[in-house]
This record gives C-alpha cells, sequence and structure tokens, in this order.
C-alpha cells in the first residue's frame, strides 16, 4: 500500500495555482512503487515529506519545496546517469500542462540540486538538499538497511566496481564542508550522518 497521499498531492497544486494534472498521482504511485526501488521508493518521499513538515519555516517557496521534495526521485534508474534531469523534465511537463509556467525554472534548480554535485547556494535548493541527506544521519541500524537497499538497487553492477564508485560517493560527501546548510539541520544531523558515513567507508574498504 501506498504511503503517498492523493489528498495532500491536490492540496499542494490548489496552493500552486492550478489543479493536479490528470493522472499524476497515479503516475507518482507507479513510479515510486517499482519493484528495483530498494530504497528510492515512496517510503523515501514519505519521510522527506515528514521532514519537510517540521522545517517548512525554513522554506522561501515552501510549496516548490514540497512539490520537488515529491518528485525529485520520479526517474530512478540506476543505470541511467541523467535522473534528476529527467525527473526535473517530467515536473516540468506537469507544471505547464496545468498553466503554472512560472514554477517550471524554479522547480527544476530545485530537484537538480538533489544530484549533489554542489553545496547549493539558494536557500531552498539547499532545504531540498538537507531533507533528502536525512537519511545519513539515521540511527546505526536504519543506516545499515540503507546501504543495503542502495546495494539492492545496484545488484547489477559486480561487487569490485560498486564498492569503488559507493566508496567514492562516501568520501566525497566526507569531504564536504558541512552536510547540511540550514543550521538547525546541522545541529541534529551533521554528527551522527559522519559517524555513519565514515563507519559505512571502513566496512567497504575493510
Amino acid at each position: 500500500m501506498s504511503r503517498l497521499d492523493p489528498a495532500r498531492w491536490g492540496t499542494l497544486w490548489q496552493r500552486l495555482g492550478g489543479s493536479a494534472p490528470a493522472g499524476s498521482f497515479a503516475e507518482l504511485e507507479a513510479a515510486y512503487g517499482e519493484p528495483q526501488r530498494h530504497y528510492h521508493s515512496d517510503e523515501h518521499i514519505a519521510a522527506c515529506l515528514g521532514h519537510f513538515d517540521t522545517w517548512r519555516h525554513l522554506a522561501g517557496y515552501p510549496d516548490q519545496v514540497e512539490l520537488a521534495l515529491w518528485t525529485h526521485d520520479l526517474i530512478y534508474d540506476t543505470r541511467r546517469q541523467d535522473n534528476e534531469a529527467a525527473s526535473a523534465e517530467r515536473t516540468a511537463a506537469w507544471l505547464r500542462d496545468v498553466g503554472l509556467d512560472q514554477h517550471v525554472e524554479p522547480l527544476r534548480q530545485l530537484i537538480l540540486a538533489t544530484r549533489h554535485q554542489d553545496i547549493p547556494e539558494d536557500n531552498d535548493a539547499a532545504l531540498v538538499v538537507d531533507i533528502d541527506l536525512s537519511i545519513l544521519a539515521t540511527p546505526p541500524a536504519t543506516y545499515a538497511d540503507y546501504e543495503r537497499a542502495i546495494r539492492a538497487e545496484y545488484a547489477w553492477v559486480p561487487e569490485p566496481l560498486f564498492k569503488a564508485g559507493r566508496g567514492k560517493i562516501l568520501r566525497h560527501l566526507l569531504d564536504l564542508p558541512r552536510l547540511y546548510q540550514h543550521a538547525p539541520l546541522a545541529e541534529r544531523w551533521e554528527q551522527r550522518a559522519r559517524e555513519n558515513l565514515a563507519e559505512a567507508l571502513e566496512r567497504l574498504e575493510g
């Protein structure tokens, strides 16, 4: 059963200034329910929305942030290199379909920020990224489940290649001056996240 709420989806679009595009919630449910998604599923989106409910007041344009959290993993295929761009484009198409073109470019930038290539300078992009990375700061057992789920999503990748690629990602995150850009989130999450990442890297390279 989906963890996503169709009423919340519809209300969000009303606040944005229109109506939810026809068939959009069904498409969303189908995407996040794909069997190959062991982590990037409706559970991840529901968790992001739960954190957003707590930290909504940090957003400059909260409805845009919420839509980005709903759709940032809409397209997710571990064999692709453009998942975020494809998710942004699908969201942009929905916005255009219902005449909300003014939100297209902001949403694109919010979703592209979840590529985690650069530290976001924009307040709302930073909030989207902070919330997307909230899993890093969970208790050790939950974090270990996350690492196992990521491995399952890349089951097609041979173990030596996976370890090399995953290790590069973990080191990149640990090398960032700050994982979380918003001070209230950094205070709660930074230390635990760094401990989890360091332990995961040690297990990977051990």
